[in-house]
């Protein structure tokens, strides 16, 4: 940092395995990658290509080489997976992975109805070859699951393999672990904290105030997921209680 500021929480240091974010790319250029990069770099832990952007992107090779250059992980999104796995193409996914050399990869079933069972056994299966995150929650806003059925499902996920557990919430931060107003449901949070470890959940908050929540109420070293690349500085500083959301949070009562 540039000057000293007391009360400021500690940051865990990258490598981390709590307090990640994970940062939504939805289509950046090689340009916006590199500048995005510069500025950002060092609070970036891994990077999601949204859905099943990378099948569509013409620069792709040059922008997994540069992410690969600044020592930031990337995995291509859960529909992208989904989409494979619905055409009965997995060993064809499995070979896109490996064609790209990717280290990490997202089984989800948000798009599609696959069964636990099966989804625990492709992790198994994968888990073999790379990093695995597994996302949990449908994109279907009828789709509501009771508290307790989150945490069998993430528990089994976790005991299959699953580095972490995706808590659902798509791009827009109106589903699965939020509201469609975005608003947090907060009894559902607090129950999942009770049976699974906060630093295994990497809750997706793409809006400000989803990510202020999250931070006081796990701490400065909360997992949080699709940030916009452009919210990466504005969200460090919410952690360390730099912005008028969490100013207050981290100082002595």
């Amino acid at each position: 940092m540039h000057y000293h500021l007391s009360q400021i929480p500690e940051r865990t240091a990258k490598p981390r395995s709590n307090g990640m974010t994970m940062v939504m790319d939805k289509g950046l250029s090689t340009r916006e990658v590199e500048n995005f990069i510069e500025v950002a770099g060092p609070y970036v832990d891994i990077v999601k290509l949204g859905w099943s952007t990378s099948f569509v992107t013409p620069v792709l090779d040059r922008k997994l080489a540069i992410y690969r250059e600044a020592g930031i992980p990337v995995y291509f999104g859960g529909t992208l997976f989904e989409a494979f796995i619905i055409r009965d193409q997995y060993e064809d996914y499995k070979r896109v992975l490996d064609k790209y050399k990717m280290e990490w990869a997202e089984i989800s079933d948000g798009s599609i109805i696959l069964d636990h069972s099966k989804k625990c056994e492709l992790i198994r299966d994968l888990k073999q070859h790379v990093k695995v995150v597994s996302e949990v929650g449908s994109k279907d806003a009828a789709n509501i699951m009771a508290p307790y059925q989150w945490i069998e499902l993430m528990t089994a996920e976790l005991e299959a393999g699953s580095q972490y557990v995706i808590a659902e919430a798509r791009e827009s931060g109106n589903i699965g672990i939020y509201r469609d107003s975005g608003e947090v449901r907060q009894g559902l949070v607090q129950e999942l904290l009770t049976k699974i470890p906060s630093e295994k959940i990497l809750w997706e908050a793409p809006q400000k105030a989803q990510q202020t929540w999250f931070i006081k109420l796990i701490g400065a070293n909360v997992n949080l997921g699709n940030i916009p690349p452009n919210e990466l500085i504005p969200l460090e500083t919410l952690r360390l209680g730099l912005r008028s959301d969490t100013f207050h949070h981290f100082l002595d009562k």
